[in-house]
C-alpha cells in the first residue's frame, strides 16, 4: 500500500508507531538511518531532519555537512519483527540541501532522474531481482565465520537443507512488509539461498534490494546465523549474484515482446545492444568489491565473455523462455553488494542509449561458452568483462555515458574511494603469498 502524507500521519496517530527509521543510502547503497518519535513525523515530511553529510561516504565536505532527509510517505512499512506494541515504521527519504534542491550525490535521486527521462518518452523500466545469500555460523564470540550451516544443494529439502525455516521467515517479514515474494530456494552451494520478489518499477525495486538486504540480514541474525551478501565468502564453488531481470513498457504492453510471441521485438535488440556496448564502464558498479571479481570466473555459472543468447546460461546476457508480456532480459553479472540506484540508472541508460542510436545487436552464442577453447573464443570475437576492480574502474574512465549518468560528483567520489580500495587491496599482503612463497624464497 502506498500513504500519501495524510494517510501516513493517520496510520502513524491511529496504530500506536511510536519510532520511525529515516532511511537513506550512501554511495555504496548501504543502508543509513536516523530516527524519530512518531510525534516528529509532520515537522519531517515538512522541514526534513537535518543530518552531517560529511560523516556519510561519498556525500558532502566538512565544510558544507548540513543536510536533510525527507521522507517518501510512499516507502512507509512497519518493521514486522519489532514489538508490536509500541511499533517501529521505515520510511525511506530523499537527500535534499539546506535550501531544499536535490543532493546530487543521492543514489536515489540519480536513479529517479534518470527514470524521469525514461518517462518522459513514454516507457517504463520495469525490474526482477534475483538476490542471493550466504549463511554461516557466528563463532562463541558472535562474530561471522565461513563455515556453512549445511551441506545442501540446489533446490535440495529439510532436513539437509538447515536454512529452511529461516529462508521462510525472511518471506514471511517481506510479505508483511508489502513485498510479492515469488520464489525462495536453497542455492547450488552449501550454505547459499535465494529469494525472489515480483517485477516492479526500477525505483520500487531499488528500495526493494536495500530493505530485503537489511531484513535478510536481521532475520538471519534472530536465528543464531550471519547472513553475508558478499559475492564470494568460499573458493571452489558458485558466489552470490543478483541476476537482473529487465523489461520495457509502453501503455501497459511489454516493447520486448516481438509480434510472432517468439523472437526478440526490435526494441529488445537495440535495448540489449546498449547494454552490451556499455557493460564494461557498468561493471565498477555492478560488481563494486575486489571480491566481485573473484565470482567472475568460468565454471562457477557465473558470466565472463560479453555475449548473448536465449535460455543459454553461460553468457553474460540470456532471453528466458517466458514470451508475450512476460519477455524480458536477464543480465547474469551484478552481484548483491552493489548499489542498486546506481546500477540501474546505468543499465537503464545503457539501453535507452542503444535504443537512441539504434545499435545493432551482435548475433547470439548457443554453445556452453566456458567450454570453449581460446581458438574458438578468438573466432567467435568474443570480448571478457574487466577482470579485476582495476580494470573495471579503467572502463568506468572511458565511458561518458557514465558520467553523464551520474554527474560529476557521484562520478568522482565513487572514482576516488574504489580507487583507494584497489590499491589498499594491491598493497597489503594475503595469506596466500606468504605460504607461496616465505619458505622456498
Amino acid at each position: 500500500m502506498h500513504f500519501s502524507k495524510e494517510e501516513c500521519l493517520k496510520f502513524v496517530n491511529e496504530n500506536d508507531v511510536r519510532f520511525i527509521r529515516l532511511q537513506f543510502t550512501d554511495i555504496y547503497g548501504s543502508a543509513k538511518n536516523i530516527a524519530i518519535t512518531g510525534k516528529q513525523l509532520a515537522s519531517a515530511f515538512e522541514n526534513g531532519v537535518m543530518f552531517d553529510g560529511s560523516a556519510v561516504p561519498g556525500f558532502t565536505g566538512i565544510e558544507a555537512s548540513d543536510m536533510f532527509l525527507f521522507p517518501d510517505p510512499t516507502t512507509f512499512s512497519i518493521m514486522p519483527w519489532r514489538p508490536q506494541q509500541g511499533k517501529v515504521a521505515r520510511i525511506i527519504c530523499d537527500v535534499k540541501n539546506p535550501d531544499g534542491s536535490q543532493f546530487e550525490g543521492d543514489s536515489r535521486y540519480i536513479l529517479k532522474r534518470t527514470l524521469k527521462k525514461a518517462q518522459d518518452l513514454g516507457y517504463t523500466f520495469d525490474v526482477g531481482p534475483e538476490c542471493e545469500f550466504f549463511m554461516f555460523f557466528n563463532d562463541d564470540n558472535g562474530m561471522p565465520t565461513t563455515k556453512t550451516h549445511d551441506t545442501a544443494g540446489y533446490c535440495d529439502l529439510a532436513p539437509i537443507d538447515l536454512g529452511e525455516n529461516t529462508r521462510r521467515e525472511i518471506c514471511f517479514v517481506l510479505e508483511e512488509m508489502g513485498y510479492e515474494i515469488e520464489t525462495s530456494h536453497h542455492e547450488s552451494a552449501a550454505g547459499q539461498h535465494e529469494i525472489d520478489f515480483r517485477y516492479a518499477d526500477a525505483l520500487t525495486a531499488a528500495d526493494n534490494i536495500v530493505t530485503f538486504k537489511m531484513v535478510v540480514k536481521i532475520i538471519a541474525q534472530r536465528n543464531g546465523l550471519h547472513a553475508t551478501f558478499m559475492p564470494k565468502p568460499l573458493p571452489h564453488v558458485n558466489g552470490s549474484g543478483m541476476h537482473i531481470n529487465m523489461s520495457l513498457s509502453k501503455d501497459g504492453h511489454n516493447l520486448f515482446s516481438a509480434d510472432n510471441k517468439v523472437d526478440l521485438s526490435e526494441t529488445a535488440k537495440f535495448f540489449t545492444a546498449g547494454l552490451l556496448t556499455h557493460i564494461k564502464g557498468i561493471t565498477a558498479f555492478a560488481n563494486p568489491l575486489v571480491n566481485s571479481y573473484k565470482r567472475l570466473k568460468s565454471g562457477y555459472e557465473a558470466p565472463v565473455h560479453i555475449a548473448w543468447s536465449h535460455m543459454n546460461r553461460s553468457p553474460l546476457l540470456r532471453v528466458p523462455a517466458p514470451r508475450g508480456e512476460g519477455t524480458r532480459i536477464e543480465l547474469r553479472s551484478p552481484d548483491p553488494s552493489c548499489n542498486p540506484y546506481l546500477t540501474l540508472a546505468l543499465l537503464l541508460e545503457a539501453g535507452m542509449d542503444g535504443l537512441n542510436k539504434r545499435l545493432s545487436l551482435m548475433e547470439p552464442v548457443n554453445v556452453n561458452i566456458y567450454e570453449l577453447t581460446a581458438e574458438q573464443e578468438e573466432k567467435l570475437q568474443l570480448d571478457r568483462l574487466p577482470s579485476n576492480l582495476l580494470f573495471a574502474l579503467e572502463e568506468m574512465k572511458k565511458d561518458p555515458l557514465i558520467r553523464a549518468t551520474l554527474g560529476d560528483h557521484t562520478f568522482n567520489k565513487y572514482l576516488k574511494a574504489k580507487t583507494l580500495e584497489w590499491e589498499a587491496y594491491d598493497s597489503t599482503i594475503h595469506a596466500w603469498e606468504l605460504e607461496k612463497y616465505l619458505k622456498p624464497y
